[in-house]
Order: structure tokens, then sequence, then C-alpha cells
């Protein structure tokens, strides 16, 4: 009922229902924004874009239903044309991850989000050997090639890097058995 009240003050403009739905829904649609982008500043250029098209298409919302469904597909579409402006205009450097999938649940997109800030929490060095494995698909061979390290740096860098991420990560097997 709370819902309902809030989307009909949202529909008619009211700057605090506006600030309430963004309050509650706002971490949500930057995490899908961020699954799909991966990178923060788009990220948040596409949550301001999201609650501005909701504004915007408001009267069309029915008031009875969860805001949050529609939100994210917002957000998602919003996510795809950024993703499409970035790539005609690459600003990244080459060797970033190219994020394209989608989420299809916000389970998914919540694990995704822990992963993506696990990653970050790594150093650098390791972030990268892991980045050049899993997102580039390079074996150790061709990581040590493009970074200039041997081999046995790579391996040990990679090691250490996928321990520290299951220690970091270890709450996700712990939810997922619950």
């Amino acid at each position: 009922m709370a819902t309902n009240r809030l989307m009909l003050r949202f529909r008619s403009g009211d700057p605090e229902a506006v600030r309430q739905l963004y309050n509650e829904f706002g971490r949500a649609v930057f995490v899908v924004a961020l699954r799909a982008l991966g990178d923060r500043s788009l990220a948040e250029e596409a949550v301001q874009v999201t609650f501005l098209n909701a504004w915007r298409a408001a009267e069309r919302f029915e008031t009875g239903r969860d805001p949050g469904p529609w939100l994210y597909a917002i957000a998602r579409r919003v996510a795809i044309d950024l993703y499409r402006r970035e790539r005609r205009h690459p600003s990244a450097p080459e060797n970033e991850p190219e994020i394209a999938v989608l989420p299809a649940s916000f389970e998914n997109t919540w694990q995704t989000w822990e992963i993506r800030n696990a990653l970050d929490q790594l150093p650098p060095d390791e972030r990268e050997v892991v980045q050049a494995s899993h997102y580039q698909g390079l074996t150790h061979a061709e990581i040590s090639q493009r970074l200039g390290v041997p081999i046995g740096t790579v391996k040990s860098r990679s090691h250490r890097a996928h321990r520290r991420l299951a220690g970091l990560l270890d709450h996700l097997r712990e939810e997922a058995s619950a």
C-alpha cells in the first residue's frame, strides 16, 4: 500500500517521492548498471539516466505493481545504450575487460557485484593476471608474454589471486548452502 502511494506521488512529480524511490532502489539499479557495464563512472551515469527516464515515463507505470523490476528493466536498456555509445567511442585502455552480458536475475547481479568488489581488492599485479585469464581467455604463456614476466611469476600470481578471491568470496558459498 505504501508503495502505491509512493508511486502515485512519483507520477505526480513530487520531489520527495523521487528522492524516496531513489533511496530505496538506487543501489540496486547501480548494481545492475555496474554488472552490465563494468565501469563505476558509467554505472553512475546509468543510474542518473535510469531515474530520469523513469520520471519521464512515470505516467505509464501501473501503481499497483512493484517498481523494482520496472526500474531494473530501464537500467538494463540504459546500460545497453551506454555500452553501445562507449563501443563507438572507446575511451578505456585496450586491455580493459569488456562486459556485455546483462544479468538474468538480481541474485546474479548481486553475486557479480560481490565478485567485482573482491577483484578490486586484489593487488594490481594479481588482478591483471586474473582479468587476462578469465575475461580475455589468455593462457599463462600468453599472459607471460603480454606482461613481459616469466611464466612462473604468472602462475604464482594466479595462485595467490585465486586463494585471496576464495577467502573474499567464501560468504557466497555459505549463502548458497544455506
